[in-house]
């Protein structure tokens, strides 16, 4: 029998609805808040972030951590060169190979997030989290990816694949880049990585590979700056992926390499507020609600997992724009439908 605050079918919807649109730049928290409003009757009652004692926000941040084990899953064998090249650095008290220094970028990417979030997060959601001004920033979100979509550069940074593709002793390493960057060989990882798909095959890995000699030649400041970019998905309606992918092409990366880096740095700032709020499920918000909980997070997994493999392979040759002109006309319905209706 299903708890009269959370049915399994809300449960189930909701997790299709974020284990999609978390990892598509189209806001997962933006239509959390819009689409039980649009439903409407118990859906708009039971689905409220505002409401007090409602179990939704305990529920969203379990299907969240749900979507951040089908990151860890699908990026198993990146997240693992890259938490043992942290590892070694912290040990030699040095950055000297390529994954060593993608983990110190993105360490040093997700702490403005973080520390936003820590601050804001119970502000935002209380003054924020409510269907007229989802709509308004979706309509901004989309705006936005259009406008950064036409005056961003292609290339860049990515521009050089040649130079990441060849693996060379360890140990070496190479000159500053054009940009002041500084640039790091590659230290042979024969069967060590895992490709945009992770483990469809060694060109995926080499791929893969390729994509992280790229990504450190961004300097601290430009990685700093793109985690900086999460942020702005503390407002509903402005998408993590969407922002960070956004961010990463004013910076020069392409398409393939902002959205990997995009996805990577969701892993830990999903994962941590996991941490903090998953807790609460154990207390009254968790009452009545685990099954729903449970049966939600699988789906919002699977989603998760299946936009990964659709997403990764897509912006190795596609852009933004559908997804920008989708939130516009999307913000623009459900506003009106909201202010109508109210």
């Amino acid at each position: 029998m299903a708890h009269p605050h959370l049915t399994y079918l809300e449960a189930i919807v909701v997790g299709l609805l974020q284990g999609v649109t978390e990892l598509f730049p189209v806001s997962s928290l933006g239509h959390a808040v819009l689409v039980p409003a649009l439903v409407g009757g118990s859906w708009a009652r039971d689905l409220s972030m505002s409401a007090d004692q409602s179990p939704y926000l305990a529920f969203l941040v379990a299907v969240h951590v749900a979507t951040a084990v089908a990151l860890v899953v699908f990026f198993r064998r990146d997240w693992t060169r890259i938490v043992l090249g942290l590892v070694t650095s912290v040990r030699n008290r040095a950055i000297r190979t390529p994954d060593e220094r993608l983990a110190w970028l993105l360490v040093v990417a997700t702490i403005p997030v973080g520390i936003a979030g820590l601050a804001l997060e119970h502000v935002v959601r209380t003054t924020l989290g409510r269907p007229v001004p989802a709509a308004i920033f979706l309509i901004l979100n989309g705006v936005v990816l259009a406008t950064v979509e036409r005056l961003g550069r292609r290339g860049g940074v990515s521009a050089d694949v040649g130079t990441y593709g060849e693996p060379v002793p360890v140990g070496l390493t190479g000159g500053r880049d054009g940009r002041g960057g500084q640039v790091y060989a590659s230290t042979g990882y024969a069967g060590a990585g895992s490709g945009v798909s992770a483990g469809h095959g060694h060109d995926d890995e080499a791929a893969a590979l390729a994509s992280d000699r790229r990504l450190t030649r961004l300097s601290w400041k430009e990685a700093l700056q793109v985690g900086g970019a999460q942020i702005l998905a503390l407002l509903p309606g402005i998408s993590r992926s969407g922002s960070t992918i956004a961010a990463g092409l004013l910076k020069g990366l392409s398409h393939e390499d902002a959205a990997r880096f995009a996805f990577l740095l969701a892993t830990p700032v999903i994962a941590a507020a996991g941490v903090l709020k998953l807790p609460e499920l154990a207390g009254p918000a968790g009452r009545g609600v685990l099954g729903p909980v449970l049966v939600g997070s699988l789906v919002a997994g699977a989603a998760a997992y299946v936009s990964l493999r659709f997403l990764t392979r897509y912006f190795e040759t596609r852009t933004l724009n559908p997804f920008a002109l989708y939130c516009m006309i999307a913000g623009f319905v459900a506003l009106v439908w909201v202010t109508l209706g109210s």
